[in-house]
């Protein structure tokens, strides 16, 4: 008696972004399985099992506003939207690893959750500030992806033109609660579990930005709140001054860590420039192991000592360390001494908790190491044990507007100066476009601050505005050699129609804002002339296999044509790239994947990576059994075909799946 053999069939490729209510449940299945029951979460069980950690429902401390359940949802609910390569708006596509994505980004980062989930090490994002004038993406929280479709032509459903969030529409701050709660979820499953957040906002919503947070990263993940100062007040600010109104020069940046890992490593110290002299600095270190007077060292200089005698700093034939700002603003040769010395001059300071017991002779300097670190210890008449700080600790490059080597205290949340980058910062990156935009330099240094974007890290912004982010990290990478990547995510907004900048960048031929953000990455990289400065660019758009589209409501003439139109399994208009896209990333697979074009047994291929992909995508050509055997001979990680390929013919799927089955090979159809 003869037993059939099993017949294998090729997985399909998911169809859909991840579903994240189905994931958190699965979760909660693996840690808590008395928790679920028949298939669903138990939410009594569960909070007897968590007991006295449950918070009362009827006094819950949080932020709450119209929408939110609404809002969540959207951030839960599995998108079929997908990605188009737009090659003609790319920049050295078969080379670079950074990616612009033109599209709502709500639907973009649900999209990049397969592939790009735990991958990114820093975002920034400066988000409409919701000042009633600025544009607030039109989510409708049930049909997200075609919402977006409308907008794009400019009108919602009814209609009417989405442009503004205004205070007389009601809910004002709720509407744009609504709109940034399902972003900040998403970009949160994003994050390595080193990475960070840097999110731009101004007094409007900055508390609101604030709770929302806490809820979505965590209370203990928040590190500050910086204030950067972008104006002064000057010009038409200074009649309200004058008037007692106090006027706003600061916007903030909210700082949120993924988890405590982010401070598992050592962060950059940011340097501003300090004009004084620090006259503590007395102290001069002799190399005899004596201490001495940097007043007397200056004098015994034959350079220096000539010019406090020609600038009539003597006083008593001795010159007092309080005349040092006086002396360094007329001498040159009294600020290379300085500088020239920095390692001999010092001042008294604390000495380590370690050096406890020990003395020095009055006068007179030891060396102590400990962990790899030398103090210079002293002791005082007192019989107190001191160290010696050099002033090569405090006297640095400054991280200022015009970078100087002098004096410098460490930054700390008030980040001064920045109005003088606003001055230019209209022409930055080669574009006259000014709207929202921020210094190159800000962001720079919060890069450099946060210090985990080395060595190939990802830097997302899915605000990308004019791309500030993109070209700030292109010109780090040229300065410090490493190769940070980049994705910006723009919506195709229209250039405001009211303002002069607006009419000047639709003359200029920019319909939208991620035109202007394209041309200024493109610009950017061409000055700055090193390292990876292209992109790949991608479109938003439906996705490009069939799905099922019907309502309650539908006719019997319209379900039959629907069914109809499900026999084909890819949109005939789309390309072989479009459709190899949209494959690869619901398998997970980057955007920055090598792709080749290969000749396999006379059938045209996509070869993907070292061989992990091998795509046959060409739905018109049938192709034999052994064309497709001789793909699965090629031995690749995975083999795609296109449902529509296979022409009906299930008995040459289910052989070609027999086939890949003996060979080890995971055969995928789409």
């Amino acid at each position: 008696m003869s037993t059939a053999r099993p017949i294998h069939l090729p997985q399909e490729i998911p169809g859909g972004s991840p579903d994240f209510r189905t994931e958190l449940a699965a979760k909660l299945a693996e840690l808590v399985p008395e928790a679920v029951a028949d298939g669903k979460v138990d939410v009594a069980k569960l909070r007897e099992l968590l007991a006295d950690d449950v918070a009362d429902d009827s006094e819950r401390f949080g932020l709450f506003w119209p929408g939110k359940k609404r809002a969540l949802r959207a951030a839960q609910a599995p998108t079929t939207a997908t990605l188009k390569p737009d090659l003609a708006n790319s920049k050295d596509w078969d080379t670079t690893q950074n990616v612009f994505i033109e599209g709502d980004n709500l639907e973009v980062l649900k999209i990049l959750q397969r592939h790009y989930h735990n991958k990114v090490k820093l975002i920034y994002i400066d988000p409409p500030y919701n000042t009633g004038k600025d544009f607030v993406y039109p989510d409708n929280f049930t049909e997200g992806l075609e919402t977006y479709l409308e907008w794009t032509r400019q009108v919602n459903e009814e209609g009417k033109k989405v442009s503004t969030n205004s205070e007389t529409e009601g809910r004002y701050h709720s509407n744009w609660l609504n709109m940034m709660y399902p972003r900040l979820k998403l970009a949160r499953n994003l994050l390595t579990d080193d990475g960070v957040i840097f999110i731009s906002i101004d007094d409007n919503e900055v508390a609101n930005l604030r709770r929302l947070c806490d809820e979505v990263f965590g209370e203990p993940n928040f590190i500050d709140t910086i204030a950067v100062e972008l104006s002064t007040t000057s010009g038409p600010k200074t009649v309200n001054a004058q008037q007692g109104t106090i006027v706003k020069n600061t916007e903030f940046i909210h700082i949120y860590r993924k988890s405590a890992e982010f401070d598992s490593f050592p962060h950059t110290p940011l340097l501003d420039g300090v004009n004084s002299y620090d006259t503590h600095y007395s102290i001069w270190i002799h190399e005899d192991g004596t201490l001495g007077s940097l007043s007397e060292e200056l004098l015994r200089d034959e350079a220096v000592g000539a010019e406090i005698r020609s600038y009539g700093f003597l006083d008593r034939n001795q010159f007092s360390i309080k005349n040092m700002d006086k002396l360094l603003s007329v001498s040159e040769e009294a600020k290379s001494f300085i500088e020239a010395n920095l390692e001999r001059i010092a001042r008294i300071d604390r000495a380590p908790v370690s050096a406890e017991g020990r003395s020095t002779e009055v006068g007179h300097w030891e060396a102590f190491e400990e962990n790899r670190r030398t103090y210079l210890l002293t002791s005082l008449e007192s019989g107190n044990l001191q160290a010696l700080m050099p002033l090569s600790l405090n006297y640095r490059m400054s991280d200022d507007y015009r970078p100087r080597f002098g004096r410098t205290v460490i930054r700390g949340d008030l980040w001064k100066g920045f109005h003088q980058d606003m001055g230019n910062v209209a022409k930055e990156g080669g574009i006259a476009f000014s709207n929202g935009k921020k210094p190159v330099r800000l962001i720079k240094q919060l890069i450099r601050w946060a210090n985990n974007t080395k060595e190939g890290g990802l830097i997302l912004d899915f605000f990308a505005g004019s791309s500030t982010t993109a070209h700030a990290a292109m010109e780090l990478n040229a300065e410090d050699g490493d190769n940070r990547r980049f994705i910006m995510v723009q919506l195709p907004e229209p250039p405001s129609e009211k303002s002069d900048e607006g009419k000047l960048a639709r003359k200029a031929g920019f319909a939208t804002i991620a035109d202007i953000s394209r041309k200024r990455i493109d610009l950017a990289g061409e000055k700055i002339g090193k390292g990876d400065t292209g992109f790949r660019a991608y479109k938003l758009t439906d996705t490009h296999f069939a799905k099922w589209r019907v309502t309650s409501d539908i006719t019997p003439t319209q379900l039959e044509q629907h069914l109809l139109d499900l026999r084909d399994s890819a949109d005939d208009d789309a390309s072989q790239d479009d459709l190899l896209t949209e494959v690869l990333l619901k398998l997970g697979l980057s955007l920055t994947e090598t792709i080749a074009t290969k000749t396999i047994a006379g059938l045209d291929v996509r070869e993907v990576g070292d061989n992990r992909v091998l795509a046959c995508v060409d739905e018109r050509t049938k192709p034999t059994l052994e064309q497709l055997r001789a793909l699965v001979d090629a031995a690749p990680d995975k083999l795609i075909v296109l449902e529509d390929a296979f022409h009906g013919d299930d008995q040459l799927k289910t052989n070609l799946a027999q086939y890949a089955k003996t060979k080890g090979i995971e055969l995928r159809t789409a």
